[in-house]
């Protein structure tokens, strides 16, 4: 779980898009490492849903080129 919340700092500070996209798969692979060996169903749910919102947002660009592409 503390690799995942680090990878998800990382990629928030990503640089770049190609970054923030590796970024972001890796924490959603961290976090489904992380749900794949728990045991309480509550946060091994939590975890997954983790994984699945760091993948989406993979798949989404950073903001700031967003922005930047609006100005």
């Amino acid at each position: 779980m503390a690799k995942a919340e680090a990878a998800e700092l990382k990629a928030q500070s990503a640089s770049d898009a190609a970054s923030y996209e590796r970024a972001w798969r890796d924490a959603g692979r961290l976090w489904e490492r992380a749900a794949e060996r728990e045991s309480d169903a509550k946060r091994r749910a939590l975890y997954t849903a983790n994984a699945e919102r760091a993948r989406s947002t993979a798949d989404e660009p950073p903001a700031e080129v967003v922005d930047s592409g609006m100005n």
